[in-house]
C-alpha cells in the first residue's frame, strides 16, 4: 500500500498552499502605499487590482485544500486585470455610477451651448444695429434720441468737366426772338397776316387792327464782354433773324432787353448789347488752332427754349477745319462753305449759339448748326473761337463786317450743261471749272475792271477758282483788304485773258 508523500518542509498541504494573513498584508499594503504616492486617480485602479488579487487567493487556498485531499495539483492564482470585478465578497471597491456622470456631461455641455448662444445673439444684434444706423445716415434720414444722433451723408463730386462747366454756365444765356402778329379780326378768320405793313409801321395801322409781339424762335448766347454798364453777348444770325424784339433771359431766370448791334450772315454771326445789371460771368476765349482729335469738349446751351437753359452735353472733337456747304439767301444753291469744329457733343435745336468749351473752362468755338437727318447721330458744328473774335469785334465796333468785293454775281461752271459750256462760254476743252459772271454791278470795281457777262474767272492772285465758294474765301478769308488790288484770269469767247481790280466794300451777298 503506497501512503501519501508527506511535505517536505514539514507543513500540511493545506498550510503550505495557503498564505497566511500576515503575508497578505504585507503584500498588499506597499502596494497600496506605492499607488497613493504615485498619483490620486490610480487609487481607484489599485485598490480595485489588489481586491481582485486577494479574492484570487482565497479561491487558490480553497481549491488547494480540496485538491490536496483529492489528490489534484494546486491552480496558480489569476493575475489581477485593469477591468478588476470582484467575487461580491463586500472587499471589491465599490463602482462609480455612469449614470450621474453622464447626466453631468449633458448638463454641462447644455449650459455651454446656452452660453454661446446667448454671446452670438448678442453679437449679431449689435452687428444689425450698427448697420441699421449706417443705411440711416446714407438715405438722408435724420433722427436723433438722449443716445445717439444720425447724421446725413453728403458727397460732393467734383471734376475737370463740373469744374469747367461752373466757370462758363451764368455766363451763357438763352436768347428770345419776339417778332409782330395782327390780331385783327382777319387774323382771327384765317387770314395770313405778315405782322408788318407797306408803310413800314411795324403792323401798327388804323381800325380795329392791332399788333403784339410774340415769342418766334429762341437760342443762346454767350456773354463775352462787360464794360462801362454794357454787355455783350455773342449769339447766331439766324437766333435774331427777322426778330422786332430780342430780349436776354440769365441763367438765374432774370431778364434783360437786348438790342441788337450787328450781324454777319456770311458766318452767322450776331452781337446784342445789354444792361450787365444782371450779369455775374463773362467768358473767355480759347485757342481754337490749339484744339485735338478727341479733345473732351462741352456744350452749353438752351435746347427747346428756356425750358432747359443752361443743358449740358459732353462729347469729343470730332474733326477739325470741316468745310460744311450753306445756303445764304435761301435759293437752294451753295453759296458759302464755313469752316467749323465737327463734334458730338448734343446739339439740339435751342442750341443754336451756344458756347463750345474745354476742360479748361474756355469758349473755343460758338454752336451754330448740325447735321439732322434719319440716319445721321451725333455730327454737330461749332464756328471755331479764332474765325469768331475778329468778326465780333468788327460787329461790336462797326455794326458790320466790312469785305472786298468784285461787284458781280457769279455761277459755278460745273452747274451749266457742258453743250452750253461749248456754244455760249467757248471754253477749251480742258477747262471746266471756274466762276462764270452773271451779272455786273454798274460802277463796280469789276465794271471799272472791264469784266463783262459770261467771263469765266478762273485765277485770283495765283490761285485757282474752281467755283464761286473758293472765290469768296480767296477774298473773304485771305488777307486782303478794301482798296487792295488784285490779278484776275479769266476766258472770254475761249481766249485767256488778265486784268488788275481795286477791290471796293461788298455792300450785298453778291460778290
Amino acid at each position: 500500500m503506497n501512503h501519501p508523500q508527506e511535505p517536505v518542509n514539514g507543513n500540511s498541504p493545506e498550510e503550505e498552499a495557503t498564505p497566511s494573513q500576515e503575508s497578505r498584508s504585507e503584500f498588499v499594503s506597499p502596494e497600496a502605499e506605492r499607488s497613493a504616492e504615485a498619483e490620486q486617480n490610480r487609487q481607484a485602479a489599485s485598490e480595485t487590482a489588489s481586491a481582485s488579487y486577494q479574492n484570487a487567493e482565497r479561491s487558490s487556498a480553497n481549491e488547494a485544500h480540496s485538491s490536496g485531499e483529492s489528490g489534484t495539483p494546486p491552480i496558480p492564482p489569476i493575475p489581477p486585470t485593469r477591468s478588476g470585478g470582484g467575487s461580491g465578497d463586500g472587499n471589491e471597491p465599490p463602482k462609480k455610477p455612469r449614470g450621474k456622470a453622464l447626466l453631468g456631461y449633458f448638463l454641462t455641455g447644455l449650459l455651454g451651448v446656452i452660453v454661446g448662444a446667448v454671446i452670438i445673439f448678442f453679437a449679431v444684434s449689435g452687428l444689425n444695429q450698427d448697420d441699421s444706423n449706417s443705411s440711416s445716415g446714407s438715405l438722408g434720414n435724420t433722427s436723433s434720441t438722449k443716445s445717439n444722433t444720425v447724421e446725413k451723408v453728403s458727397y460732393k463730386n467734383s471734376t475737370d468737366i463740373t469744374k469747367a462747366v461752373s466757370k462758363v454756365q451764368d455766363a451763357v444765356v438763352s436768347v428770345l426772338n419776339y417778332q409782330a402778329s395782327s390780331n385783327s379780326l382777319e387774323s382771327g378768320l384765317g387770314g395770313f397776316g405778315s405782322g408788318g405793313s407797306s408803310d413800314g409801321s411795324n403792323g401798327n395801322s388804323s381800325g380795329s387792327d392791332s399788333s403784339s409781339e410774340q415769342e418766334a424762335s429762341s437760342g443762346s448766347g454767350v456773354i463775352y464782354k462787360k464794360a462801362n454798364g454794357k454787355a455783350y453777348v455773342v449769339t447766331n444770325n439766324h437766333v435774331v433773324d427777322g426778330a422786332d424784339k430780342l430780349e436776354v433771359t440769365f441763367s438765374n431766370g432774370k431778364k434783360s432787353t437786348a438790342k441788337l448791334i450787328g450781324t454777319d450772315e456770311w458766318n452767322d454771326l450776331a452781337v446784342l448789347e445789354i444792361s450787365d445789371k444782371n450779369v455775374t460771368s463773362v467768358a473767355k476765349f480759347g485757342d481754337s488752332d490749339a484744339l485735338t482729335v478727341g479733345e473732351t469738349v462741352i456744350a452749353i446751351g438752351s435746347p427747346l427754349g428756356t425750358e432747359f437753359s443752361g443743358s449740358v452735353t459732353q462729347g469729343i472733337v470730332s474733326g477739325l477745319n470741316r468745310a460744311v456747304p450753306v445756303d445764304i439767301n435761301g435759293d437752294g444753291q451753295e453759296d458759302w462753305e464755313a469752316e467749323v469744329i465737327q463734334t458730338d457733343a448734343a446739339i439740339n435745336p435751342g442750341n443754336s449759339g451756344g458756347a463750345l468749351i474745354n476742360l479748361e473752362g474756355q469758349v473755343i468755338g460758338i454752336n451754330s448748326m448740325k447735321i439732322s437727318t434719319e440716319n445721321v447721330e451725333g455730327i454737330g458744328f461749332a464756328l471755331p473761337s479764332n474765325s469768331v473774335e475778329p468778326i465780333i469785334t468788327q460787329l461790336e465796333e462797326k455794326g458790320e463786317v466790312q469785305r472786298p468785293a468784285l461787284g458781280v454775281t457769279l455761277r459755278d461752271v460745273d452747274t451749266i450743261p457742258e453743250q452750253q459750256q461749248s456754244s455760249v462760254l467757248k471754253l477749251p476743252s480742258n477747262i471746266n471749272y471756274g466762276a462764270m459772271v452773271q451779272q455786273v454791278t454798274s460802277n463796280s470795281a469789276a465794271s471799272k475792271a472791264g469784266l463783262k457777262q459770261y467771263d469765266v474767272i478762273v485765277d485770283i492772285n495765283g490761285q485757282k477758282i474752281t467755283n464761286t465758294v473758293e472765290l469768296r474765301k480767296v477774298l473773304y478769308n485771305s488777307n486782303l483788304k478794301i482798296g487792295d488790288t488784285v490779278k484776275i484770269k479769266y476766258y472770254r469767247d475761249g481766249k485767256e485773258k488778265s486784268t488788275s481790280l481795286k477791290l471796293e466794300e461788298a455792300k450785298t451777298v453778291q460778290q
